[in-house]
């Protein structure tokens, strides 16, 4: 029985890294900013859930693998957010996301409290 869970706790942590390093290297290749957050917010939930799967078949006592439970549901809430929250952020800032054609920075809309200021700057 020690060997399967040595075995599935191996596996999962396999797997976990080699999705971190798919992200790494998708961050890297993709062109603009929003095909890379992507390639990091999904690998990077998938990826630590993983390694923390195939940690928690490793704990000797029920107080760590809770422990661990709570960070992977922290980590499941949590990073999905901080993704959209940042891209949003770079949306709100005006980054300009590759479409196939050129779009140029003053073609994105506004924020709607930018777009006041820009009315009264006028």
């Amino acid at each position: 029985m020690l060997l399967i869970l040595d075995i599935l706790s191996f596996l999962l942590l396999a797997a976990g890294g080699a999705f971190v390093l798919i992200g790494a290297v998708g961050v890297l290749r993709f062109p603009d900013f929003y095909t890379r957050m992507h390639a990091a917010g999904v690998t990077d939930t998938l990826g630590a859930d993983l390694i923390l799967l195939g940690l928690l078949l490793q704990v000797p006592d029920v107080m760590t693998a809770v422990k661990i439970l709570l960070i992977i549901f922290f980590l499941l809430m949590t990073s999905p957010v901080a993704t959209h929250s940042v891209a949003h952020a770079a949306y709100a800032g005006r980054e300009a996301p590759l479409t196939g054609k050129l779009l140029l920075r003053e073609h994105v809309p506004l924020s709607p409290e930018a777009e006041r200021e820009k009315e009264l700057q006028r």
